[in-house]
């Protein structure tokens, strides 16, 4: 009987695989950089790296770091995880940031009571 590795990990570990899968595809899309061409350049198909970024749990850790390589050269795991990738700190930026605007006489005279 075939056991799936979701099944026979504790689910801590599976925590951290999932986020490390959401770290890798947010460091990718931070780059710019195609799912497609990332799995190419790593050597891997693009079902793999589809996987690699969902977290699943069964795949290798060199396919792992072969497409960490492949989206950010030079970049070790422990940079991933504490994202210390510019391109990572520049998205948080983006994202953060709001603008606010002033409000208008009929939203204020709406928040008069």
């Amino acid at each position: 009987m075939k056991i799936t590795q979701s099944y026979a990990i504790p689910k801590h570990l599976l925590l951290e695989c999932t986020r490390m899968g959401q770290l890798l595809a947010r460091l990718r899309t931070a780059r710019k950089v195609k799912q497609a061409d990332a799995a190419l350049r790593a050597g891997l198909s693009r079902n793999t790296a589809y996987r690699l970024e969902r977290g699943e749990p069964g795949l290798a850790l060199g396919q792992v770091l072969r497409y960490l390589d492949a989206i950010a050269p030079g970049s070790t795991l422990l940079d991933l995880l504490l994202e210390n990738d510019p391109a990572l700190v520049s998205l948080a930026a983006r994202e953060a940031t709001k603008r606010v605007r002033d409000l208008n006489a009929r939203e204020l005279q709406e928040l008069d009571f």
